[in-house]
């Protein structure tokens, strides 16, 4: 279960929906990470619209629901999607495409500490979040 976080917490580790689809899956890379940022007592946290992204019908709910009751799911604020605009503007994206990577990276970089982001398009998480986060391409 999703622990709260406490005053001794450090940094996040953040999944994008390929993140999660694999922590549904079980898969060794990813549960490494996890792991590994629950030994140092990150939070480790989906964006609730990375839930919507991620399911699709072959997932078994209850599976699914399992582990997302494991991490915690941060909301989308007011204060999260003004900066998610202002990081695709600053990184020439358009919100169609790139709104639910930018909402991940603002919700990444709204947190103090180490910034991981687990993602599948390391490339455009880089663009959109420069080197303040470290993004790890799945």
């Amino acid at each position: 279960m999703a622990r709260p976080r406490g005053r001794l917490s450090q940094g996040i580790l953040l999944l994008d929906s390929e993140g999660l689809s694999k922590t549904v899956r079980a898969d060794p890379q990813v549960t490494a990470f996890v792991k590994m940022a629950q030994s140092k007592d990150m939070l480790v946290a989906v964006s609730d619209l990375t839930l919507i992204e991620a399911w699709h019908d072959k997932i078994q709910m209850d599976r699914f629901c399992w582990y997302v009751s494991r991490l915690q799911v941060l909301p989308v604020t007011e204060s999260i999607t003004w900066n998610a605009i202002s990081l695709l503007r600053e990184a020439g994206l358009h919100g169609h495409k790139y709104a639910i990577d930018a909402v991940v990276a603002a919700t990444a970089l709204s947190h103090q500490g180490p910034r991981i982001i687990l993602a599948s398009d390391a490339d455009d998480m880089i663009k959109l979040c420069g080197e303040k986060v470290h993004v790890e391409a799945l």
